[in-house]
């Protein structure tokens, strides 16, 4: 089976389904990439032939910041590159609509790779979820608009969606986390299921590593990793990173491919990098600070680290809330009046966060997350299932 991988190229979206992809081809099937040129680099370090978007028309159509204004372009790079390739399956991501309207087009299946907790409305149940930021169902019907102005400008509004009411989760969506993190009595829509984390990232450069370990062993001041998400409202984060990490117990290391003018203080124990991966960093780090995205809170539970979590939109506000529930993250405001460092300090010591984080960790690393990826693309396709993997030969 020829299957092209057309995810977001941004790394909270594009991993995931790279180490799909790499399973899938493990299986024998011909895996490629479609993505923005920049990712030709990880790519190339998963050892999957890769094309350009932007070869195909599909200028910004696979960057998360664009992901609404661009969906006209993904779909016309999406049909393209896959009539090109002879695709028979599509392996997209959240947020791309043009990816769900080519399979459309082509009359082919197409997966699509969540989150680490469900976005949209529950089947049934959840109707007393507390909400930080929008509700499900404003997010639900947020994103069933953009889908359906893009299908009128596609051609397809004329048709019944083979989907039915419920097309933005494709033939198959796979959550990256655990039902723990979905809200008690939520019951998921069918075609949903959790695979996993599918964690995988690009090769880190050993000197690289090497270096930033010698920068952060020069103090002996506890190592918080801080991965922030995209920025959507209200007021930057970074005048809290300064008071946090300014002559105080912890010193900060800070990936800053998504934080938007970072402005450290002259005298900030802070330092910013940055870098494809994030294993290495959260490996080093006592505590992991992020505005509550899927890549570094999954990073985090997978290796036992506690989370404090400021969010300020979007997918953030639903994860933070889950992560609370579960007792594995602590809330860091993005308020002056509560002092920073007593809330990190108050994370770095609570024996039980860290307990509840290493164990729900634990439970996350011994799902083989790639094998139940590949399975549920498998019988997307409609080949059947795999034999488990004790079964006799």
């Amino acid at each position: 089976m020829k299957i092209l991988l057309c995810p977001l190229s941004d790394g909270g979206y594009l991993y995931p389904a790279v180490a799909t992809g790499r399973e899938l081809r493990r299986r024998g099937h011909h895996v490629s990439v479609l993505g923005r040129a920049t990712a030709a680099p990880v790519a190339a370090d998963a050892g999957l032939p890769f094309a350009a978007a932007e070869d195909f028309g599909g200028h910004r159509a696979f960057s998360a910041t664009w992901w609404g204004p661009q969906g006209a372009a993904q779909y016309r790079a999406t049909v393209r590159a896959a009539r090109e390739t002879g695709a028979d399956l599509l392996v997209t991501s959240v947020l791309c609509n043009g990816a769900l309207l080519a399979a459309e087009t082509l009359d082919i299946p197409v997966v699509v790779v969540g989150l680490a907790a469900h976005l949209w409305d529950y089947r049934t149940g959840g109707d007393d979820e507390p909400h930080l930021g929008r509700t499900r169902q404003s997010r639900t019907e947020g994103c069933l608009g953009l889908y359906s102005d893009l299908r009128e400008e596609a051609g397809l509004a004329g048709r019944a969606s083979r989907w039915g009411d419920e097309p933005l989760l494709g033939d198959a969506l796979l959550l990256r986390g655990d039902p723990e993190l979905e809200y008690p009595g939520g019951q998921l829509p069918e075609r949903v299921r959790h695979v996993g984390p599918l964690s995988w990232e690009p090769t880190p450069d050993p000197a690289d590593v090497e270096a930033i370990g010698d920068h952060l062993s020069r103090s002996d001041k506890p190592v918080v990793y801080v991965h922030l998400g995209r920025f959507f409202e209200g007021r930057s984060l970074w005048p809290r990173l300064n008071e946090a990490f300014t002559g105080g117990r912890f010193q900060a290391v800070v990936e800053q491919g998504r934080s938007t003018d970072p402005q450290p203080a002259p005298d900030a124990d802070i330092l910013l990098v940055r870098k494809r991966w994030l294993g290495p960093l959260a490996d080093r780090a006592d505590l992991v600070l992020s505005s509550g995205t899927s890549a570094p809170v999954l990073a985090a539970l997978l290796r036992g680290k506690p989370l404090a979590l400021s969010p300020n939109g979007s997918e953030q506000t639903l994860l933070t809330g889950a992560c609370l529930r579960a007792g594995v993250a602590v809330h860091f405001p993005n308020d002056p009046s509560m002092a920073a460092t007593a809330l990190l300090e108050s994370a770095w010591r609570d024996d039980g966060l860290r307990a509840r984080a290493q164990a729900l960790g634990s439970r996350l690393a011994a799902t083989d997350s790639a094998a139940r990826a590949a399975d549920a693309v498998e019988e997307a396709a409609g080949l059947p299932a795999a034999a488990p993997a004790d079964a006799a030969a």
